[in-house]
């Protein structure tokens, strides 16, 4: 992490930006923030700034763990081009945020258009839920400012045929749930029958949580009524991107959830959700023997819609999963962490004039909004912190585009369009305002 942090501010200072910035700030034993100061330029960019007006753009250099079987030729540490995409681990999530912000403002400096002061901050701990950030925040809070846009580039888009922005983001509810029941792993033809599997205690602990049947989740403090203006804002927003299913690599034959896109979108940004993403305790299929093992771990990741409270969740959760485990079983709900979701303001006259007018002239579409599934928990810190900011929430995670996962790719001819469209938006950001 540090070498990508010094990388990333080479390529900066490199910039030709006039008093432009630039640190690594560091706290002992957290994760390094890329901090970047960039003054206003032109009259109008100072009278902003004379009535303490800040624009922050927001990125995150870390990425997933590499995965495992990409496609042929193609590699999680070996950048490669095809066509107009560039594959490799998170170009798009969220390798090009640093220099997309940075090119955008550089863009306009060549031009001598105006434009706000400029903070940039790249943070290295996003894929970790973000437990850095907030002690950044603090400590770098006079030199931040008074937010009036925040522009995140770490979202998705719903195709790459127009400007989308980001008005939802799930929250987030996660640990390792663990089952013990045995000192040591003993022959399965000993054990079973009069010891319980670990695995079966597990499946019936996440069924407290998950209808099995349905995916649904029967936690009350996961489930927040949802409003009829947000359903029909998802209808919208599902009949423009059409396809919902394909913009996942499902195998052939294989069926989604629904076959009802505004359904599919809906449950996908605004329902909860629930994802085994790790196990412990189990050799590889390989090494398996006749043996019951000793206990079973299971990684849990819940999605939480984004008017949820992910502390009224995470007590929920937690609670429902020890409550009186069967067979008195030894279980326990470690390495918890948690974020809350966030919901957009509604955009002010300038800024949806100014985003109709990128999309046309840089996608030839108008734009278009849409929730998303992931998080980013940065976005709901800022908008408890500066509630009267406007937000643009963008980036280039379009259809199969795979972040998390293999054959991960960015695609340039969008990220383009999207990088000049940035600086439209901060110069209109300056001169309309």
């Amino acid at each position: 992490m540090d070498k990508a942090a010094e990388l990333l501010l080479a390529w900066v200072k490199a910039r030709k930006i006039k008093g432009l910035k630039a640190e690594i700030v560091r706290i002992a034993s957290r994760t390094p923030l890329l901090f970047i100061e960039i003054p206003p330029l032109g009259a109008s960019g100072q009278a902003l700034r004379a009535k303490g007006d800040t624009v922050l753009l927001y990125g995150h250099m870390d990425k997933q763990p590499e995965c495992s079987n990409w496609l042929p030729g193609l590699s999680a540490w070996k950048p490669v081009f095809r066509g107009n995409q560039l594959y490799a681990r998170g170009a798009a999530d969220d390798g090009y945020s640093t220099f997309a912000a940075l090119m955008a403002i550089e863009n306009l400096e060549a031009q001598s258009l105006a434009h706000s002061r400029c903070v940039i901050v790249i943070e290295a701990c996003e894929e970790s839920g973000s437990p850095d950030l907030e002690f950044y925040v603090q400590k770098l809070a006079k030199r931040i400012g008074n937010l009036s846009l925040i522009v995140c580039l770490d979202s998705g888009a719903g195709d790459y045929k127009r400007l989308w922005l980001t008005n939802s983001l799930r929250g987030l509810v996660g640990g390792t749930l663990r089952v013990s029941l045995l000192k040591e792993g003993v022959h399965s033809g000993a054990g079973t029958g009069i010891a319980a599997s670990s695995f079966r205690i597990a499946r019936m602990l996440i069924s407290r949580i998950e209808d099995e049947r349905t995916g649904a989740i029967k936690l009350k403090s996961f489930n927040p009524a949802i409003s009829a203006n947000v359903k029909r804002e998802v209808a919208r927003s599902a009949r423009l991107v059409g396809d919902i299913k394909g913009k996942l690599p499902f195998l052939l034959g294989v069926e989604a959830l629904s076959k009802n896109q505004s359904e599919l979108l809906l449950a996908g940004t605004w329902k909860p959700t629930l994802a085994v993403t790790g196990a412990d305790g189990f050799p590889a299929v390989a090494d398996a023997g006749n043996v019951l093992r000793k206990e079973t771990a299971l990684k849990l990741s819940l999605r939480l819609p984004p008017d949820g409270n992910a502390i009224q969740a995470m007590n929920e959760l937690k609670k429902v999963l020890l409550v009186n485990p069967p067979y008195k079983a030894k279980v326990s709900f470690e390495n918890i962490d948690f974020a809350d979701g966030w919901s957009a303001p509604e955009l002010a006259p300038w800024l949806t004039k100014s985003v109709r007018e990128v999309s046309h002239q840089y996608f030839g579409n108008d734009f278009a909004q849409m929730g998303e599934g992931g998080s980013i928990p940065f976005m709901a810190m800022l908008g408890k912190k500066f509630p009267k900011a406007q937000f643009v929430v963008t980036g280039v995670l379009g259809p199969k585009s795979n972040a998390h996962g293999p054959n991960e790719f960015l695609h340039i001819p969008y990220v383009k369009k999207l990088t000049a469209g940035i600086a439209q938006i901060l110069a209109d950001h300056t001169a309309k305002r």
